[in-house]
């Protein structure tokens, strides 16, 4: 199976158990590898053959407008959720990373979904 890595992508996203932190959007980084056989798209150069992940960044920039959750583990969950949806990969990783603690370098969540068979 072929892998697709979008590598810390930088969002901004409302995110917090209080409504403080909910306040404003906040920084993260997302990491997301989309598992998909794109062995046609390599032959054909064809991007219909493939998932876009131009499209895949563009959707996940936009995720956040107007919208707020209170865990990381149901963003990553979203976002996993979504692409699987919108792109049809047969799975997901999905990683957001949070600078909130400030002596530890980030926090982190990380799912990974996969296609029923």
């Amino acid at each position: 199976m072929s892998r697709i890595s979008i590598v810390d992508l930088e969002v901004f996203y409302s995110v917090g158990v209080s409504d403080d932190e909910r306040s404003k959007p906040q920084r993260l980084l997302l990491t997301v590898d989309i598992s998909y056989d794109f062995s046609i798209a390599a032959v054909s150069d064809r991007i219909e053959k493939t998932i876009d992940y131009y499209d895949v960044v563009q959707d996940l920039l936009k995720l956040g407008d107007g919208r707020s959750w209170k865990l990381l583990e149901k963003l990553v969950s979203n976002i996993a959720d979504r692409i699987m949806t919108e792109h049809r990969p047969t799975a997901v990783t999905v990683e957001a990373k949070k600078f909130i603690i400030p002596q530890a370098k980030y926090v982190s969540v990380t799912v990974t979904k996969t296609q029923p068979r």
